[in-house]
């Protein structure tokens, strides 16, 4: 009981340290600006090179043996989509370490095999779990100025600027995520990629259906030609109706949302207020084989219930 109560002292503790300390939006953006500033003019001993670092370590070598590593090339996804600076082995290394240590404080309070697995894959899985939230935080908020980027896009070419200058001019006057992303396109564009090659991974770092809709009207005017600006007005005109829509629907399955939430957290709330109060009446799920038994099949009824609401609350625009 008292190593329970330590780590939710540590985690709140950690927590609160994080939002304290974390910087101000204004400060991530100038860092990343003169990152990218940084890694258009990185040095080396063979001359000057414009290929960026591909974030798996800071370590060249340690950087090549992580590449051999399963689910690696994934998670570099996830952490670009999800728009953080951290690095491949800085995940992976905090979700081996949470995993190893919650596994081991678990087998020291609890005399089961399976348990300590299960709680140690629970913690390792929570770095992942930040950056889907951060992924799906970043994915809203590009959903919701895409259509205004898209606005100041056809009003650019209609006043006679050039695509590449239409793309520079979004990158600076739209914030963030879109102006990022934008700011990347057209410095690889700038650098030499192609205009397809350098849209497309735009696409890859925000695969939204809107993005991709935007990349298919860009692409498809350079291939075929025809004006572009009407193209970007019914683009623009499809993405704010889309938006609309997925705000009534975010409406509407608001309750089951809650609900989902509630059902979640209730058992382990009540959990732990009962073993503040009668930490005897608590530890039969864990000293006794049919409390064990009891642990497990609740779990595997509460993910299955989660799924199920899931699956009836998301529905596709």
């Amino acid at each position: 009981m008292p190593v329970f109560l330590f780590l939710m002292i540590l985690i709140f503790a950690f927590v609160g340290a994080y939002y304290m300390l974390r910087p101000t939006k204004t400060e991530t953006a100038v860092q990343q600006h003169l990152d990218d500033i940084k890694d258009s003019r990185t040095d080396d001993a063979g001359g000057i090179t414009i290929l960026k670092e591909e974030g798996y370590s800071s370590n060249a070598e340690f950087s090549h043996i992580l590449k051999q590593v399963p689910g690696a090339f994934g998670t570099l996804n996830l952490i670009r989509q999800s728009g953080q600076s951290i690095s491949v082995a800085t995940v992976m290394g905090i979700s081996v370490a949470a995993t190893v240590a919650v596994a081991w404080i678990v087998s020291l309070l609890v005399s089961d095999v399976f348990l300590p697995i299960l709680a140690g894959f629970a913690a390792g899985s929570i770095p992942y779990v930040y950056l889907l939230i951060m992924r799906e935080l970043r994915f809203r908020k590009c959903d919701d100025l895409l259509p205004e980027a898209i606005d100041l896009m056809a009003r650019a070419l209609r006043a006679g600027h050039s695509l590449t200058a239409v793309l520079e001019m979004v990158s600076q006057e739209i914030g963030e995520p879109i102006g990022s992303e934008f700011r990347r396109l057209h410095e690889e564009q700038a650098l030499g990629l192609p205009l397809r090659d350098a849209t497309l991974n735009l696409v890859s770092r925000l695969p939204r259906d809107d993005m991709r809709f935007l990349a298919t009207a860009m692409l498809l005017q350079k291939e075929t030609g025809g004006n572009l600006a009407v193209i970007l007005d019914k683009t623009a005109a499809v993405a704010r109706e889309r938006a609309r829509l997925r705000g009534q629907l975010r409406i509407y399955t608001a309750q089951g949302r809650i609900t989902a939430w509630i059902l979640g957290f209730m058992p382990f709330i009540m959990f732990g207020l009962l073993s503040l109060i009668n930490w005897d009446f608590e530890k039969l799920l864990f000293t006794e084989h049919m409390g064990r038994v009891l642990i497990y099949i609740g779990l595997g009824l509460m993910v299955l219930g989660m799924l199920t609401i899931r699956k009836i609350i998301d529905i596709k625009v």
